[in-house]
């Protein structure tokens, strides 16, 4: 088993570039497969999601081409050998159900997608996806399949454009619903869709490859349906999810870094909670440098919501920086109801954090009064001590690794496959700002890289 080994009490000092975004390279693989015509990425992490994305589609027919030291992939999928999502794929990650949506245009045969996977921080319905597949025309239905079941969907009658107005503006929903309104006829027309970034950049690679694609006020997006399509170039965006990282663990180090590649326009709701606690931040042309600017106060309220709210992805590193902030902050998590779950590690660390059922927000959210822990108070400054910790999800991975860097003590953190999914280099980019941090493997144990190789199902923020 591979662990991190970290220190506390070296400020972080350099420059880092942050990678390609990861939930917009694994979405924008699944698109390029609406067409037979070549797509190629640039800007492409090399990290354990995208690599098990790239497995995914060429399980079903895709060639591909990866320079990991250029950033770049080359994908084309002239023919579907495959409409099947083999069962190991189901807990790799939540790729698979947006299958749905790429495949339905092109194929009448049945597209069989093995039941989700995910971190375990809450439940996330794909209701959501199949309502609205099934609005464009198509036949979706759960049966039990070996241990787990999965999806069989079909469209033998072809896709048909609607209005669709989504319960909740969830990303994953939006993004299948827009794949599959590519190839449908006439026009589909998603009301209360996401408008994230990696959406964004999905809609403009689509719009590049042949989709008549605009997004409208209100959280509207209208395609027109088309069936042809062209070569396709794009550069995929930074990931605002590692640049903040990277700009907490600055801040929290008491350091200062440049992270090339962060975008201002991604990151403005951070940026200001950011600026709320005294930590400094200087807009670069290529970047933003984040930089240590006093003793650090609490005293927040952040409400997480889906963009351009403050993202739940955010939330964690967030916490672990505000126990080290003068007061008190209030933390109301409300796009999944069970994140928290990793904060009880911060207070065996010695961080002051107390969870609540209630909503302790400005307006109440969907998990009102269903007993669920989706609120905090974190109470700081607080010393964090030195503890064998085992990361459970991707984004409380950072966390945890940000809680070794601001600790006096060193920490052991095992389960690194899960910040290897989500972060490229992340032990190589630490180092080179100066983190006290060091890799090994304990005597007697496989490596977690053998196991991603062998696809185990290991979960992943998607």
């Amino acid at each position: 088993m591979d662990i991190f080994k970290v220190r506390g009490g070296a400020p972080l000092q350099g420059e880092v570039r942050a990678s390609g975004a990861k939930n917009a390279t694994t979405k924008l693989l699944v698109a390029s497969l609406l067409s037979d015509k070549k797509s190629v990425f640039h800007n492409v992490p090399d990290i354990g999601d995208v690599e098990v994305t790239v497995d995914l589609c060429k399980e079903i027919g895709a060639e591909i081409q990866w320079d990991r030291a250029a950033g770049i992939i080359e994908i084309q999928t002239k023919e579907l050998k495959s409409s099947y999502i083999p069962q190991r794929f189901s807990g790799s990650n939540r790729i698979p159900i947006l299958m749905i949506g790429a495949l339905l245009g092109r194929t009448e045969e049945d597209i069989i997608v093995p039941t989700s996977g995910g971190c375990p921080i809450g439940t996330r319905p794909v209701d959501f996806h199949i309502e609205a597949l099934r609005s464009l025309g198509a036949t979706i239905e759960y049966r039990n399949m070996k241990q787990e079941g999965a999806y069989f969907a079909h469209a033998h009658s072809g896709l048909q454009g609607a209005i669709i107005t989504l319960p909740f503006p969830s990303v994953g929903a939006t993004e299948n619903t827009i794949l599959a309104a590519v190839r449908a006829k006439g026009t589909t027309v998603i009301k209360n869709a996401a408008i994230e970034p990696e959406v964004v950049d999905m809609i403009l690679y689509l719009q590049k490859l042949g989709a008549n694609i605009a997004l409208d006020v209100d959280r509207t997006i209208r395609i027109q349906g088309t069936r042809k399509f062209f070569d396709v170039e794009h550069h995929i965006i930074s990931d605002r999810i590692e640049a903040a990282s990277f700009a907490m663990a600055a801040v929290g180090t008491k350091g200062r870094v440049f992270v090339k590649g962060a975008d201002h326009l991604h990151m403005i709701t951070f940026l200001n909670k950011m600026r709320e606690i005294g930590a400094g931040f200087s807009i670069k042309n290529n970047g933003i440098e984040f930089y240590y600017d006093g003793p650090l106060q609490g005293g927040l309220h952040i409400e997480t919501d889906v963009h351009p709210g403050f993202m739940t992805d955010w939330q964690q590193p967030f916490v672990a920086l505000l126990t080290q902030s003068a007061g008190s902050s209030v933390i109301h998590e409300t796009v999944y109801e069970n994140r928290f779950g990793y904060t009880m590690m911060l207070k065996e660390m010695g961080a002051d954090i107390e969870l609540f059922k209630q909503c302790l927000g400005g307006r109440e959210c969907r998990y009102a009064g269903q007993n669920f822990y989706h609120s905090v108070i974190v109470k700081g400054p607080t010393p964090l001590h030195g503890k064998s910790i085992s990361i459970p999800d991707l984004r409380a991975g950072f966390a945890y690794v940000l809680a070794g860097l601001m600790s006096q003590e060193e920490m052991i953190i095992s389960g690194i496959h899960f910040v290897k999914r989500g972060y490229e280099d992340l032990l190589g980019k630490l180092q080179n700002l100066g983190g006290q941090i060091e890799q090994t493997t304990l005597p007697g144990s496989a490596s977690d890289t053998k196991r991603d190789k062998n696809l185990q199902p290991i979960l992943a923020v998607i």
